[in-house]
């Protein structure tokens, strides 16, 4: 089984290698890249095909090693159709309402036309579940634009979003193995899929692989994809785990985007509005470095999706209040940190003037 499992990362890891190799020139030429601006600090230009060489790297390892399906055939083509608004989207900044509409759109389908739907929230108030009923539809929704659009928010570091994805691959991987769900080799994929993409992402082991950036494509693509996994995960008939196990995974993107969309409609902005007051903005103005930042968020996420695995024993109950206590001090340690921050760099300026 492990030479099994070994075969299917290696697959999807090959692909992927070869095709971001070959496409850096590409995108140059078709002018698909990430320029800096007052947000995106970089230096240079940088390639922007990460997420579609993940993409087809990830297709043609389904077609070659997992059984052919209805359900891997839709997976490949409304991910597909989310790749292509990303690279849509990357190429000239598109609006928010063509991306929320297309979203919108590929959530409708996964419940009408693959009848994967979020029915239950599990026993997260009582030792009954709780069932959506006719509200199961609006849910999915929200739920598949909800995880989208966290994995696209917190894309702002260098290998945060596939550093935090990888986290969330392997959790699904090991859950949906461990209940027999054939879906389990799809998180394989994206396991090798990502550490090819993060080798030339953070120029690591060697620096001459040359930077390229996920773009909006790689990262809406990981989000879709784990909503996808999440739902298989615990709407089965059998399912792999609880529903709020499912909020520990994603905890960190989830959790960042919630906190900040409140804050933002708090202070009467679009909760869309790009800004620099994310996690990795806060640890870096705090003095952190970006590759500081990245080891220090991905632990953070590493251990609540450890510790939401392992409350899976304990109980739903408990496992929903615990998240939503930590959701509860993590925005309020958002809500006072920079003023934290003004008053430290205020401090230092009047003392070393």
């Amino acid at each position: 089984m492990l030479f099994d499992i070994s075969l299917l990362l290696l697959n999807a890891f090959i692909f992927t290698y070869l095709l971001i190799w070959l496409s850096k020139p590409i995108a140059f030429k078709c002018g698909l890249v990430d320029k800096p601006n007052h947000r995106k600090l970089h230096e240079g230009s940088i390639p922007l095909v990460g997420g579609v060489c993940v993409f087809i790297g990830i297709s043609i390892s389904i077609f070659t090693l997992m059984p052919a399906s209805k359900e891997a055939y839709m997976y490949i083509a409304l991910a597909g159709l989310m790749v292509l608004i990303g690279v849509v989207d990357d190429y000239k900044d598109i609006s928010v309402k063509p991306r929320l509409l297309t979203q919108i759109s590929i959530a409708l389908a996964m419940v009408f036309i693959v009848d994967y739907e979020l029915v239950s929230l599990g026993s997260v108030l009582s030792s009954t579940p709780v069932n959506l009923g006719y509200f199961s539809t609006i849910f999915t929704v929200l739920a598949v634009v909800g995880c989208i659009n966290a994995f696209n928010m917190v894309d702002g570091i260098d290998g945060l979003v596939g550093l935090l994805s990888l986290i969330a691959f392997s959790a699904l991987a090991f859950l949906l193995f461990n209940a027999d769900i054939t879906w389990y080799k799809l998180c394989v994929f994206f396991v090798g899929a990502i550490i090819a993409y993060l080798m030339f992402n953070l120029s690591w082991p060697l620096k001459k692989y040359k930077k390229i950036f996920m773009g909006d494509a790689g990262s809406m693509l990981v989000g879709f994809t784990i909503i996808w996994l999440l739902c298989i995960g615990t709407q089965s008939s059998t399912p792999a785990f609880a529903p709020v196990t499912a909020l520990w995974i994603v905890a960190v993107p989830l959790i960042d985007m919630a906190a900040i969309m409140i804050r933002r409609v708090r202070k009467g902005e679009s909760p869309f509005k790009p800004d620099r007051e994310h996690l990795h903005h806060i640890f870096m103005r705090a003095g952190a470095s970006s590759k500081q930042t990245l080891l220090i968020i991905c632990t953070i996420s590493l251990l609540l999706t450890f510790f939401g695995i392992y409350l899976e024993q304990v109980g739903e109950t408990v496992s929903f209040i615990m998240f939503i206590i930590t959701f509860l001090v993590y925005n309020y340690l958002l809500s006072h940190i920079w003023k934290a921050i003004t008053f430290m760099k205020k401090f230092k300026s009047e003392v070393f003037k």
